[in-house]
């Protein structure tokens, strides 16, 4: 960590109402923190003293923020694609046979690629986390966490499509104790890299009862609430079972949708209740990779935004998207909902931009630290190769394509160099904390392993990928 003055042909400061671009600009980091962006001229001549960054073909932007994660279960990744029912009978055979060091490792190998990315801030949603709270410390990147919470029996991931939960108000209590002994252990750990959410897991998983003191202790205590809402047919079917109502007026009757409520997918949102989540101040993330892969489905972001809604871009998980690079989340949001709409227009490049950036930054409640180019943020940026295939050419005249270029062109592989909290954590696409080929060959040897664990489970759940590895198509 020192003082740097890092240059690009064009600097994304995401500042105003689009991307806020500069070119030839410079920005100046200090410790931590931004300390001056302006013109690359003006800040070399004022600073002639400081190391250099970047360059005169590098683009200069802010990290990309991935505001709805789930590292723990990386170790899956490709096993329950092409599937109906991915949560019960694609994924939960292996989940119930994973062990720690999976968990552990499988999060390491998630960061790892996100990093290498661009990713500098993982909203990562899991249970347990205390071992991936230790691979964001030791690899250096940003984590804003919620502990899953949950009142789910052990053994409901064995009931029958369509069966009633059973829900266990003790095991809840549990959850959320453990929640609240992470946040009071870890919070001031990681020079200010760590912040938490409070994470029910879904109106369908938790009791109202439970729910009622997560509002009392978020309003209370000021956490955020991040979770799953109307995020499949299944969520729906469970809570008109239960409560006779859906998910969205359920919450409302709770007292649960206000500006402290984070929605993720509202997959299943009627265009009604995508409305008034946004008229009364929840946020949303939407996931387009995982949610297109897992439901075939375009959750209702457009409907969203167009309601005066504020949207980020998350990742999900490996075995739901395949990936956790937020350049595939940017393309796949946009492409989506062109043709869900049938029109090119809708979901531009910029605003893909901003929903991995500024725009996730509020909907988490990081704004004033995170997600644009300004004095005073976090120096937490990228350095991004121009000189790329993929990014070529970069044109500023007659128009400029650097925006559709990142979005639509770009894969990852063009980020150069990563700062976070004014450190640098990758150089020329290295990882510098972590031994990246170690940890892939550990993850490897895990992953096997627990095939081998889950081989008869997942056999006999007869999902999709089982039948088409016995019909010789996989």
């Amino acid at each position: 960590m020192g003082s740097f003055l890092i240059a690009g042909r064009f600097m994304l400061t995401m500042t105003g109402s689009g991307i806020g671009i500069i070119e030839n600009g410079a920005v100046v980091v200090e410790g931590q923190e931004i300390k001056e962006v302006g013109a690359s001229s003006e800040l070399e001549k004022k600073y002639p003293g400081l190391p250099r960054l970047g360059g005169r073909d590098k683009i200069v932007m802010p990290g990309l923020i991935d505001a709805h994660i789930h590292t723990g279960i990386a170790l899956l990744r490709g096993t329950a694609q092409d599937t109906k029912n991915w949560m019960q009978q694609g994924i939960a055979p292996f989940k119930r046979h994973m062990q720690p060091r999976d968990i552990r490792l499988g999060s390491m190998v998630n960061i790892m690629e996100g990093l290498k990315n661009g990713t500098t801030t993982f909203a990562d949603y899991d249970f347990p986390l205390d071992d991936i709270i230790e691979n964001y410390l030791e690899i250096g990147a940003r984590a804003c966490l919620a502990s899953t919470i949950n009142e789910l029996s052990p053994g409901m991931d064995k009931l029958k499509i369509g069966e009633l939960y059973p829900l266990d108000e003790s095991i809840g209590r549990e959850r959320l104790a453990k929640a609240l002994e992470l946040i009071e252990k870890w919070e001031s750990r990681g020079e200010g890299r760590l912040t938490f959410l409070l994470g029910p897991q879904g109106p369908d998983m938790l009791g109202e009862k439970l729910l009622g003191e997560i509002k009392d202790l978020s309003r209370k205590q000021g956490y955020k609430i991040h979770m799953h809402v109307a995020q499949g047919d299944r969520e729906i079917d469970q809570m008109e079972k239960r409560y006779g109502i859906r998910s969205v007026p359920f919450l409302e009757k709770q007292g649960l949708i206000d500006e402290d409520l984070i929605a993720v997918h509202l997959t299943e949102a009627t265009d009604l209740e995508t409305r008034l989540l946004a008229e009364k101040g929840a946020k949303m993330v939407h996931c387009p990779g995982s949610i297109g892969i897992i439901d075939g489905l375009v959750p209702p972001v457009l409907e969203f935004l167009q309601a005066g809604g504020q949207a980020a871009l998350g990742s999900d998980q490996a075995p739901g998207n395949n990936c956790n690079n937020m350049f595939n989340e940017m393309k796949m949001a946009c492409v989506l909902n062109k043709v869900k709409k049938g029109d090119p227009t809708v979901m531009p490049a910029w605003k893909a931009l901003r929903m991995a950036t500024i725009e996730a930054a509020n909907v988490l409640g990081l704004e004033n630290i995170l997600g644009s180019l300004e004095p005073g943020k976090k120096a937490d940026l990228l350095i991004i190769d121009l000189n790329q295939p993929t990014l070529v050419p970069a044109l500023s005249h007659p128009v400029r394509n650097i925006a559709p270029n990142l979005v639509y062109s770009a894969r990852g592989n063009e980020v150069e160099t990563v700062l976070i909290n004014g450190e640098i954590v990758v150089e020329k696409r290295k990882i510098k904390k972590v031994d990246e080929e170690e940890i892939c060959r550990e993850a490897n040897k895990a992953g096997v392993e627990l095939g081998e664990r889950a081989a008869e489970d997942i056999l006999s759940s007869a999902n999709e990928m089982v039948k088409m590895m016995e019909e010789g198509y996989l």
